[in-house]
């Protein structure tokens, strides 16, 4: 079976380590998905920041926003979830952190615990 390409959209100011520590649970393995690295900072001197995070969703199977403390405010999240939504990718949301009460992302989905089972779940 082919692995899902996963594009990651995470809080690019806060969360960066999140995103790291998806690309090493993807290189299990029994992982049934690689991650598109996507790693664009929106306030990077490239104007082409927004088409550059379309080609790459585009080629995702799936978005999966790594929520934080501040990610359901984080202006590229926000911009990503509304990429992929026009592009009509299927998004879930993961808990980053154990401890902490965090705020969905508006119109990205449901929030799921961030666990080896869940993850295998949402992407098999």
């Amino acid at each position: 079976m082919a692995k899902k390409k996963v594009f990651v959209s995470f809080d690019f100011d806060n969360d960066k380590k999140l995103k790291d520590f998806l690309i090493g649970q993807a290189k299990l393995p029994d992982s049934p998905f690689d991650v598109i690295d996507g790693s664009l900072k929106e306030a990077a001197p490239e104007k082409d920041w927004e088409s550059k995070a379309k080609g790459k969703i585009a080629h995702a199977d799936i978005v999966i926003v790594m929520v934080g403390p501040k990610t359901y405010k984080a202006s590229g999240v926000l911009k990503e979830i509304k990429i992929a939504r026009e592009l009509k990718k299927p998004i879930v949301q993961i808990i980053g952190y154990k401890d902490g009460d965090y705020d969905a992302v508006p119109n990205a989905g449901r929030l799921y615990k961030w666990n080896w089972e869940n993850l295998k779940k949402l992407l098999s």
